[in-house]
């Protein structure tokens, strides 16, 4: 057997237990025959995938894991934990169940997310003896005899092994033992392959001598960026996503991620964006090749004018890349659009830079305030009841008598989104204090009837 479903968990029935077996012990057990070969191509496509969505150096783990090298792509989600929660998420939808393990080694991570606590786990140098020393010795990928061998001479977990001399379990058992134990604790590195799309657009650079200068790094950029857009230029596509791999003499890669906001093949351009980022590359003894690949391309044709004095909108593009390329967390760089929605806190999204204009408008018959309070404060104050605006009001410790009021604006609850909703009802109002300044207040409630709300009193905007 060599996987079984949830219900089959609860029965007793787990992995390796022969199929006879298990159906003797579950009357009507469906059996469905496996095809590691499909198994493989869909661990495939899952690394391509996660591979675009969130690190340039991804690789499928057989039979069943993924290793990603988030070191220099978490900062784009907002940090480890919040990667892991959208990956997560993102797996859970497409029907997969998952455990996630972030960790400074690759051994480590491996040990974390088949033996550590599910369903997550993200550990830095400093926890990484604590959390592998209770683990397994089996957590460290070694042969089923070999862990076999070591039980019986009372090596149960990582902690026992690591703390045996390192001598005696080479003589015994070879450098494998060693070696596994080293590259969990970060002693040495791991290199991988990344699994590569086969409709990927790449361009190579191979060093007779390893290069490692700054400088170095940023001319040869420079050429495999003028290559690759004579690529995409002649399939008429656009660069979205650029990949830079650098494969240093140790066989360990770095690598460096930029985006767009839309398709550019432009040389100095792409150039640039990169060249920005090399800094954060450790060439280490040298860099032997360089691979440049566009992760995602889009169509990209040439715009004919009508007329010599047609006049284009100006380009903010490259404005857009370089500061989303440089803040880096994802969604940093947006615009604010209107959005339907009766109340004022929905009603504003964040959409792309160069979404294109919506057909929709905040409502023009009452004015609304220069800069909402998110979430709106609650005011003293005192009003007559149920529809008069309020004689004075009391925020952050500084009373206010209102000289001119305009209102009340009813807006009421999206029913559609809870119950809480069904009945809710807001009432606003422009008010003006005797010092000129205007605000927008709400009473929360018809000033009737309970069920509508609180009757309680905020403040929402402030008129610029």
């Amino acid at each position: 057997m060599l996987a079984r479903d949830d219900a089959a968990a609860r029965l007793g029935l787990a992995p390796g237990l022969p199929v006879s077996k298990a159906q003797a012990m579950v009357k009507g057990l469906i059996v469905i025959e496996g095809d590691p070969a499909a198994d493989a191509q869909a661990l495939d496509r899952l690394a391509i995938w996660a591979q675009r969505r969130y690190a340039p150096l991804v690789a499928p783990d057989p039979p069943d894991g993924l290793m990603i090298e988030v070191a220099g792509s978490a900062h784009l989600f907002g940090g480890e934990e919040a990667l892991m929660c959208d990956l997560a998420e993102r797996l859970a939808a497409a029907g997969f169940a998952a455990r996630i393990a972030i960790a400074p080694s690759y051994g480590a991570a491996h040990a974390l997310a088949r033996f550590g606590p599910p369903p997550a786990v993200a550990i830095g140098p400093k926890g990484l003896a604590p959390a592998l020393s209770p683990l397994p010795v089996a957590s460290l990928r070694l042969p089923v005899d070999m862990v076999a061998a070591l039980s019986r001479l009372g090596f149960d977990t990582v902690g026992e092994l690591a703390a045996a001399p390192r001598g005696s379990l080479a003589h015994r058992f070879g450098d494998l033992v060693l070696t596994r134990l080293d590259q969990a604790f970060a002693r040495v590195a791991e290199p991988f392959e990344p699994v590569e799309a086969p409709e990927r657009l790449a361009v190579r650079r191979n060093f007779a001598e390893p290069i490692g200068a700054p400088e170095t790094l940023a001319r040869y950029t420079g050429k495999l960026v003028e290559a690759l857009c004579a690529e995409l230029d002649a399939r008429s596509l656009g660069a979205r996503r650029l990949d830079l791999f650098f494969h240093r003499v140790d066989n360990r890669i770095e690598a460096v991620r930029i985006g767009t906001a839309k398709p550019v093949r432009e040389v100095k351009r792409l150039t640039r964006l990169l060249v920005e980022r090399i800094e954060r590359v450790d060439p280490g003894f040298g860099i032997e090749k360089m691979v440049l690949a566009a992760s995602v391309a889009e169509p990209l044709g040439y715009r004919a004018l009508t007329s010599l004095l047609d006049v284009q909108a100006p380009d903010v593009s490259d404005l857009i890349d370089t500061l989303a390329n440089r803040i880096g967390r994802a969604g940093q760089v947006y615009r604010p659009a209107a959005t339907v929605s009766e109340l004022p806190e929905r009603a504003v999204a964040r959409i792309a830079p160069l979404a294109p204009a919506t057909a929709k408008s905040w409502p023009t018959e009452w004015p609304r305030p220069s800069r909402l309070l998110d979430p709106p404060e609650r005011i003293e104050t005192m009003a007559l009841l149920p529809d008069h605006p309020p004689a004075f009001f009391t925020w952050r410790g500084v009373r206010r008598r209102v000289a001119r009021a305009d209102g009340p604006e009813r807006l009421f609850g999206e029913w559609w989104r809870s119950d809480a909703e069904m009945e809710a009802v807001r009432d606003y109002f422009c008010v003006e204090d005797d010092g000129g300044e205007r605000f927008w207040l709400y009473r929360a409630g018809d000033g009737e009837d309970p069920a509508s709300g609180a009757q309680d009193w905020f403040i929402h905007g402030i008129f610029g």
